[in-house]
């Protein structure tokens, strides 16, 4: 794992971007995964502005989400295909129909896990994989005891994650109960994977990750047994860290 250290949350988001846009330079036709939640959307503005300032495009690229709140239909304003849609998509060039996310509202929950597991293997493998990482160590919805080995599935979110992401609800109450999520071995599958931590709130997280103990009580442990991945955090989500040891 490589770790790269930034000033602010700015600096990282465009070390990020930059990334992104390097893997574009090489494959035009790319497949990106992405993830929602405050830490990517600093990644998206620059990408959005790549598209308006610097000629970029995403005319020829896929992208593949990692989750979707289940219950929640497509257009719900919390549901992330509207996430994606105000902080990404509708800024650039993607067509509508390389877009995928889970289905939140699936007539057969178990029937969409494996639609979505068959779509990864189909169009992937994901050539760059955005993470954010959860204060409970999660990647994508893989909370705490997530086995290595599992695929897109459906998951009861911790009650952390759920006030967690309280703050993009009017309460914790309207927060979803469960999600369908990449597994980790459907997150493990890509070639290159970015995580992305800021704040002080994920210092504690970072410090778990780099003791390097790999154990599915902390999901993102799991990315240690990857060949390609890279750790891309601020200073304050860095600060818990033993420099010495790195």
């Amino acid at each position: 794992m490589n770790v790269h250290v930034y000033e602010n949350f700015d600096t990282l988001s465009k070390e990020a971007a930059k990334r992104v846009e390097e893997q574009l330079a090489e494959k035009k036709a790319s497949v990106l995964g992405l993830a929602t939640g405050s830490t990517p959307i600093g990644l998206y503005q620059k990408m959005s502005e790549g598209v308006k300032k610097r000629g970029m495009s995403y005319r020829y690229v896929q992208t593949i989400n990692l989750d979707e709140y289940l219950g929640l239909d497509p257009a719900h304003p919390r549901s992330y295909h509207t996430f994606m849609e105000e902080h990404l998509f509708k800024h650039i060039d993607l067509p509508e129909a390389n877009r995928h996310l889970p289905n939140g509202k699936p007539g057969s929950v178990e029937e969409e896990c494996l639609r979505y597991e068959r779509l990864i293997d189909s169009i992937g493998p994901i050539d760059l994989q955005i993470l954010g990482l959860g204060t409970n160590g999660h990647i994508g919805f893989n909370e705490p005891g997530t086995a290595e080995d599992e695929e897109t599935h459906c998951v009861q979110l911790a009650d952390s994650t759920r006030e967690d992401n309280a703050r993009f609800f009017g309460s914790i109450d309207e927060v979803p109960t469960h999600a369908i999520t990449m597994g980790i071995r459907s997150i493990l599958k890509s070639k290159e994977i970015l995580l992305l931590a800021s704040g002080k709130n994920k210092a504690e997280a970072v410090k778990t990750l780099l003791e390097k103990k790999v154990t599915k009580e902390f999901p993102a442990s799991f990315l240690w047994n990857h060949d390609n991945v890279t750790l891309m955090v601020d200073r304050e989500a860095y600060g818990l860290v033993d420099i010495k040891g790195w």
